[in-house]
């Protein structure tokens, strides 16, 4: 147990002796000095090397330790116990989150410090120092070079054991391209990055015409480039800020809409604002989410690795318009945020609020002051090395005389003394001499001198030069300037916008309107709908899988049905399908979504067509089978998403069916054998759901029936007919094609055969194809390319049996031939 020691009594001879001090004039002192201490020591840059203390001492303890960027990495606790006890009398926690910053590449914009482990994101803090490593950055060594060429001043440190720069040399304008931040006491900076290159541009026409205005400059800097890319919207507060050194300016995260998946579009993010992390913004979005004041979203992923780094995918709803879900990010979420300048430097020890001119004069002036120092030291070194090669000159013409005054001598200094009153050498001269090795006085050690000495003449020239004229000197810092963008310039990634543009959500409404449309089916069966009532028709300039063989009107926010040959009624929602464009007078359904996203067809089963739903259920419907069966469906409504509307025999399939608008159309069967038999649809009794039809056209023995449909006939009704060998392998025979006016077949009884549509030719003895309604009449092969048919002829020879015209080019393709229906019309 400790036990307190009391005190010691106080000397007999002791006087106390008290002094009032006014309370208000210590708190007055005591804060001044604490708010110097932070100004001038820790959260100001220096407007020169754009560095505050803290980071400074970092390079510079780096630059020390040899830590170069082609060599290996060392712990960070090794750099910031180096900082710490010999420069920088902090916390070494403060010393590891400045070289944290330095490290990470989306706060700055040129790092200055090469990171080896975990040194965290904008959302998460690094690892321990102990288990992180780094080493000088490439940009790093520009910052500290030709320090120890008395480039600089340097001052004691905080116990005067050691010196430290007062500031680097800083070849890269390090406050302008990475920006600052930091809070002292009354004042605060908050500075943003910028491109190397543009500053560089602007810096060296600075140079060049010194009387530069703020507009010149900004035709190199336009604005600020942020690490993270994005988009700064409205540039007038980053004109404030240049020329006043306050303003603030909007940062956008850059986003682009696509389809995520085939049947749903969504938000891609792949840049946010400087300082915001993804982490932030997913929070952001589920609680509004939760809290119903955003809408339209149905997913949200963070695919962000580091092969494609940012990648968050925002789902949205079928029904909401991408665009307005993305307006209503940046208007509620960080997506969007703004970054007010203050840029407060120090300048010759004083706080100073600059703007973009007065950084960059600032930046020049200590760029001349290095180089002129700098050439002053380099000058001196080579009039010191000259004059030593001066004197070995003379040493080497007399060799022989000077080995004999050294061996007749008693001593050095004797030596020395006889050296120099017989060949007039300086002392500086004589030592050299005495302390060269003999193996350097050769005929090519002459050689040699005497070309080290014309270039140290040459070299003092110029250097002479340069301290002499300041036109020289101005272009010398900026040759170095020019060079300094070449090896560290990126390009831009920040996207400057003057405006955010007309706001999308005041035009467009967030949900789709219940707007009248158009669903289309291509051949391949490929889904999708039209933007608007407007109803696009079909052209020559195709493409794969623009073959259209189903359309069905209907509105935004209904549904449609897919009839499949298994008799199968499969319902849709409009809004799942991916839309045309409104312009798409010539469709193509390269943009749609395979019917295997909607529908789960069996093996061996195929979607036919589309039909429409309403609200009130399913309109008629007509269908056949491939055994000649017809059956009409009553309309009634359904509450499934799917039935069965017809019950088929073993091996029998639906080979077509269509709504029937009056009840009024023509029911019409083409068979394999050519057989062609049309009635009208009142001959068939309606049947419900679990009817199974009744005889439509008798077949004859291993026949099927090739087509059927239902239509109003018309002047312009016509019947295309295509034949082939059904032995023959694909692409092996020839084929023919033959158009004949529909009002040349006489309607006949259900249930009978029918009449003779198609003649064959020798070698053909089926119908690979065929197809009946109104004209013009249009085809295609299902792989979208056209194909041209004959005109329409009439029956010939007077037997009632068509005749047949070969068709250049069509062969067993012609089999897969899609009749194109008039979606104008």
């Amino acid at each position: 147990m400790a036990r307190r020691t009391p005190p010691a009594p106080p000397e007999d001879d002791f006087e106390e002796h008290i002094v009032d001090i006014d309370v208000g004039d210590e708190m007055r002192g005591s804060f001044l000095e604490y708010a110097y201490s932070v100004i001038y020591s820790r959260a100001l840059p220096d407007a020169r090397d754009g560095l505050k203390p803290v980071q400074r001492r970092i390079l510079y303890t780096m630059d020390r330790m040899g830590l170069r960027p082609d060599r290996g990495h060392v712990k960070s606790a090794r750099v910031v116990g180096e900082v710490m006890g010999r420069l920088h009398p902090h916390g070494d926690g403060a010393i590891y989150d400045a070289l944290v910053r330095m490290v990470q590449p989306w706060a700055m914009r040129v790092p200055t410090v090469d990171g080896h482990g975990n040194f965290g994101s904008l959302d998460n803090g690094p690892a321990a120092m102990r288990y992180t490593e780094c080493r000088m950055a490439p940009a790093a060594v520009a910052m500290t070079a030709s320090l120890d060429e008395e480039t600089v001043d340097f001052r004691a440190n905080y116990d005067s054991r050691e010196l430290e720069p007062v500031v680097l040399p800083a070849a890269i304008p390090h406050l302008v391209v990475n920006g600052a931040t930091g809070i002292a006491v009354g004042m605060a900076t908050n500075m943003a990055p910028h491109n190397l290159v543009e500053v560089v541009q602007a810096l060296r026409h600075l140079i060049k015409k010194p009387d530069a205005t703020l507009d010149d400059l900004m035709r190199f800097i336009p604005g600020p480039d942020l690490p993270t890319g994005g988009k700064i919207v409205g540039l007038d507060g980053v004109r404030d800020a240049y020329e006043t050194g306050r303003g603030s300016f909007r940062m956008r995260a850059t986003a682009r809409i696509e389809n995520v998946t085939p049947r749903r579009k969504g938000i891609i993010v792949t840049e946010l604002p400087y300082g915001v992390g993804v982490e932030k913004v997913v929070a952001r979005i589920k609680d509004l989410v939760q809290a119903k004041k955003l809408q339209g979203i149905s997913d949200l992923k963070d695919l962000t690795d580091m092969t494609k780094g940012l990648h968050l995918v925002i789902e949205v709803k079928n029904g909401f318009h991408p665009e307005a879900i993305l307006e209503q990010l940046y208007k509620l979420t960080p997506m969007e945020d703004s970054f007010g300048i203050n840029a407060v430097a120090l300048v010759d020890g004083q706080p100073r609020t600059l703007g973009l001119r007065e950084l960059l004069q600032v930046f020049l002036a200590h760029r001349l002051d290095v180089v002129r120092r700098r050439s002053v030291f380099r000058r001196g070194k080579a009039a010191d090395r000259l004059h030593l090669v001066d004197g070995l000159l003379v040493a080497i013409l007399d060799i022989d005389e000077v080995i004999a005054v050294i061996r007749s001598s008693d001593n050095a200094a004797a030596a020395k003394e006889r050296l120099i009153q017989i060949f007039d050498l300086s002392e500086v001269q004589a030592d050299y001499i005495l302390e060269m090795p003999l193996r350097r006085l050769t005929k090519f050690s002459r050689i040699e001198l005497e070309k080290e000495q014309a270039g140290l003449r040459r070299t003092i020239e110029e250097l002479d030069a340069i301290l002499a004229d300041e036109s020289l000197l101005r272009q010398v810092v900026s040759d170095e300037l020019a060079e300094v963008a070449k090896t560290y310039g990126t390009p831009r990634r920040t996207v400057l916008l003057e405006s955010a543009g007309q706001t999308v959500s005041a035009a467009t409404p967030l949900e789709v309107a219940d707007d009248p449309c158009l669903v289309l089916m291509s051949s391949t069966g490929l889904l999708a709908r039209t933007a608007g009532h407007e109803q696009p028709g079909v052209g020559d300039s195709r493409s794969k899988h623009d073959v259209v063989v189903a359309a069905v009107p209907t509105t935004a926010r209904g549904q449609v049905g897919v009839l499949t040959s298994a008799g199968r009624l499969v319902k849709l929602d409009v809004l799942d399908l991916p839309t045309l464009p409104p312009t798409a007078h010539d469709p193509h359904l390269q943009g749609g979504a395979p019917m295997s996203e909607f529908v789960a067809l069996e093996p061996g089963e195929r979607a036919l067509t589309l039909v429409r739903v309403a609200e009130d259920g399913i309109p008629g419907i007509a269908l056949g089978t491939a055994q000649g069966v017809v059956k009409r469906v009553n309309p009634e409504v359904l509450n499934r998403d799917s039935w069965e509307v017809v019950r088929l025999a073993d091996g029998d399939e639906v080979v077509g069916a269509v709504d029937l608008l009056t009840g009024e159309e023509e029911l019409c069967f083409i068979t394999s054998d050519a057989q062609l038999l049309h009635f009208s649809a009142d001959a068939v009794r309606p049947q419900g759901r679990s009817g199974g039809g009744v005889a439509g056209i008798r077949l004859a023995p291993k026949q099927r029936v090739v087509w059927f449909g239902a239509f109003t006939p018309d002047d312009d009704a016509v019947v295309v007919t295509a034949s082939g060998a059904s032995s023959a392998l694909p692409g092996t025979e020839a084929g023919s094609v033959k158009v004949t006016p529909f009002s040349e077949y006489p309607a006949k009884g259900r249930a009978t055969g029918g009449v003779r549509c198609h003649r064959f030719l020798k070698g053909e003895d089926v119908l690979v194809a065929a197809w009946a309604g109104p004209g013009p009449a249009r085809a295609a092969a299902s792989s979208g390319a056209p194909i041209e048919l004959p005109a329409p002829e009439g029956r010939r020879d007077g037997s009632g049996v068509p005749g047949s015209q070969p068709i250049a080019g069509i062969s067993s393709p012609a089999a897969r031939l899609v009749p194109v229906p008039d979606l104008a019309g």
